[in-house]
């Protein structure tokens, strides 16, 4: 898969520059493979009008530099604090187009069956990317495992670091790892904070094995269909955006995930 994946990334940066986006072209999405290229695959199904190219993103492989460059048309597999952050990284503009399902972020260990068990000095494995670390540390707060700094209570708002912790009582160690290799370091933490679609492409199922889990009420990480200013109106587009929006499309959501993955209360862009 990797291998065709790259095939597919490769030929498209040589061929996106030079094919239009037009209504009669398949509409080219970037999307991680579990849950979002699932997802695809069922609107496929849904709406067999709407002629789709998915390609499955590689860990390494930047769908929003593949966005920006026109070596896509949209991607899905990002919430909206990380698209921000790309937007000044990449000094790009996009766009989002649909709010589509929450995979709530979730606290996992091997060693042990509650937090109470955690040792003192334990070890704890988190993203190292910027706002995925202020989210694990948010949710390692909701458990009452850190305290971090007054005026840190927005988490869409107030990113977090490990600087920012102003109370340990276990004297955790926070580790920083590549999202992706959580799931690998499992056995070797005392806990782990692993983003949904990584759990379930590790074949965990977080709304199961999970210590604990963010809630999806009022969760501002809700993953989005994005694309660019200049696209947002293609009506390849918007109804992509109608479909993932869709009351089928929650239900498929609900019914294959049960709860590791939760379609967004309110779906709108």
């Amino acid at each position: 898969m990797l291998n065709k994946n790259l095939f597919a990334l490769a030929l498209l940066a040589g061929l996106g520059h030079l094919l239009p986006a037009v209504a009669a072209q398949p509409l080219r999405v970037a999307a991680d493979p579990v849950p979002h290229a699932q997802i695809l695959a069922y609107v496929q199904k849904l709406d067999p009008q709407l002629a789709l190219q998915i390609i499955e993103i590689p860990n390494g492989v930047n769908s929003n530099e593949l966005l920006a460059h026109g070596d896509v048309d949209a991607n899905y597999f990002q919430h909206l604090p990380y698209l921000k952050s790309q937007e000044q990284a990449l000094g790009q503009p996009f766009a989002v187009a649909a709010s589509v399902h929450i995979e709530p972020l979730g606290i996992y260990s091997q060693r042990h069956k509650s937090f109470d068990q955690v040792p003192q000095g334990g070890t704890v494995a988190v993203p190292n990317n910027v706002t995925n670390l202020s989210r694990a540390l948010y949710l390692l707060q909701s458990y009452q495992l850190i305290r971090l700094k007054p005026g840190f209570s927005d988490p869409a708002r107030d990113q977090a670091t490990p600087k920012d912790i102003a109370d340990n009582p276990r004297q955790l160690k926070i580790l920083e790892i590549e999202s992706p290799q959580i799931p690998r370091a499992l056995e070797d933490v005392d806990l782990a904070v692993i983003n949904g679609n990584y759990a379930l492409e590790a074949g965990l199922v977080p709304a199961k094995d999970a210590l604990g889990l963010e809630q999806a009420e009022h969760n501002p990480y809700a993953n989005i269909l994005v694309t660019t200013p200049q696209l947002q109106d293609d009506p390849r587009i918007r109804q992509l955006a109608k479909d993932l929006r869709s009351p089928e499309v929650a239900k498929y959501i609900t019914e294959s995930y049960k709860g590791s993955v939760i379609p967004a209360a309110d779906r709108q862009p």
